[in-house]
């Protein structure tokens, strides 16, 4: 994380990113009487049964920071899609607000969200939606054709996305002479080129094949560092949900089941479900050293190196190993307690340890 950006999270003031709240979206006759009546609380099953409407996502609200990736996920049924389509008006919400930088787009006329889809948002499908008579600058640049951008300047832009993701020599190639992982360069240089605001990921790895799905998410991991962008990145795999993510939001049956970092979620599962997600997760691959720290005991030495609470496990290992001192452990200024020898091999060997 950037300084800048670490500055954004931490002030009290600073406006979201995108802020949710209250944020449904309800299929079936008369949905509009459901909220507000007793019906609300029924389970979706239970609400199904009684009235024929299906609760797809139930009473949302979280808010995301400037240049934080925001990863929603859940299994198959979970809400998560229908979910990122209502962030983006896609479909249109039973009720609830949808903020970004405070502009709510739940509100906005057909002019202003176009404006707002235009200039303020990006998205990246699963089925790359590339337009298969242009060829692949044409492609990027055609956010910015849309936009009303001149030819020169859109072109220059979308040479520059090109490079960024790594398809410099394809410009003149076209979609279907790609394999999947380039073709899906190709839609994240396009939503790259408008430079959103906020970018959405409607889980746009899936129909990859393992290795190429990888070198993806690296490459989002990248860019991110790169650029900064606000992600909102939607998956049903954990694995994606861990590697990417700042935070985590977990759906089932489209309600919230927790929200948290990537250690959080591993460390403190909020239910059965979650613990179940996470079970086969290393810990030692996710957990910080904040969640492993342990107090100064009597007489033992404050003088050994220093590392920060976010250092992973798994990282951190080789230094507090090599050690002959106990590793302090500050987040920023302030100090947190000890990491010796015994606190890393609880995590590492608590993960070869049958249940």
């Amino acid at each position: 994380m950037t300084t800048a950006q670490e500055e954004v999270r931490s002030a009290p003031s600073a406006q979201p990113a995108l802020k949710v709240e209250g944020l449904w979206k309800i299929f079936g006759p008369k949905t509009d009487k459901i909220i507000g009546s007793p019906d609300e609380n029924l389970s979706r099953q239970e609400l199904l049964g009684k009235t024929g409407c299906l609760a797809a996502v139930r009473d949302i609200s979280f808010d995301v920071a400037h240049g934080e990736v925001f990863v929603i996920m859940g299994l198959s049924g979970s809400g998560k899609s229908t979910l990122v389509r209502l962030l983006t008006r896609l479909i249109e919400p039973t009720t609830g607000t949808v903020l970004i930088n405070g502009e709510d787009i739940t509100q906005a006329g057909k002019d202003k969200l176009q404006n707002l889809r235009r200039n303020h948002m990006s998205m990246v499908f699963q089925a790359f939606g590339l337009l298969p008579h242009r060829k692949v600058i044409d492609n990027v640049a055609y956010g910015l054709e849309i936009r009303g951008e001149n030819k020169a300047k859109r072109m220059a832009r979308a040479q520059e996305m090109v490079d960024l993701v790594g398809l410099s020599g394809y410009e003149s190639q076209f979609p279907d002479q790609l394999s999947g992982g380039m073709q899906q360069r190709v839609g994240l240089a396009r939503a790259l080129a408008v430079d959103p605001q906020v970018l959405f990921f409607d889980e746009p790895f899936s129909a990859l094949d393992p290795l190429i799905r990888r070198d993806m998410q690296d490459e989002v991991v990248r860019l991110h560092k790169e650029m900064g962008k606000t992600m909102i990145f939607i998956t049903h795999d954990l694995q994606e949900a861990l590697k990417l993510g700042d935070r985590i939001l977990i759906m089932r049956d489209g309600e919230i089941v927790q929200i948290g970092t990537p250690a959080e979620v591993v460390a403190r599962p909020a239910d059965e479900y979650v613990r179940d997600f996470v079970s086969d997760v290393p810990r030692s691959h996710v957990l910080t050293l904040d969640y492993v720290v342990h107090a100064p005991r009597e007489n033992e030495s404050l003088e050994g190196p220093i590392m920060q609470a976010d250092s992973v496990v798994r990282d951190a290992a080789r230094k507090v190993l090599s050690s002959d001192l106990p590793v302090r452990v500050y987040d920023g200024d302030k100090f947190l307690g000890l990491v010796d020898d015994d606190d890393i091999l609880r995590v590492v060997v608590a993960e070869d340890s049958p249940e």
